[in-house]
């Protein structure tokens, strides 16, 4: 009877879906793990095959961000944000574009093969391609 119980409990609880990377759907570019980060971190201005790589992030305060600077980065919001002020401030990089939403995420990735973004994996269509998940 408990085990029952218990299989009834874990088939009831909610599922979630994992986040990934994304890249648009004509960029063939073998972008790895740490390209990703070099990426995010300004260390890398290309992608592999050596197109322009435009990330894009989501507005300071949105939980996927926090996530994604966490698992993929290593950077708690506080540091990631004095990372690239400093950068900024010393005139080495500009930081990811930011966007509000993850409609908005998606369709700026879709429209343009240099970008580089991330959203919850349910959201990926036939125009992006995961790269990798968080």
């Amino acid at each position: 009877m408990k085990i029952a119980l218990l299989l009834c409990c874990m088939f009831a609880l909610p599922v979630s879906a994992a986040n990934v990377i994304i890249i648009n759907a004509n960029n063939a570019t073998g972008v790895d793990a740490d390209t990703v980060k070099r990426i995010y971190l300004g260390r890398a201005k290309n992608f592999p095959d050596g197109s322009k790589a435009l990330p894009l992030t989501f507005e300071k305060g949105n939980d996927l961000r926090a996530t994604f600077n966490s698992e993929v980065l290593g950077k708690s919001e506080s540091q990631y944000s004095a990372f690239w002020s400093k950068l900024v401030f010393t005139g080495k990089g500009t930081p990811p574009e930011e966007v509000t939403t993850a409609e908005e995420m998606l369709k700026l990735v879709s429209e343009n093969p240099n970008t580089i973004g991330f959203i919850d994996e349910s959201m990926v269509d036939g125009s992006v391609t995961a790269i990798g998940t968080f």
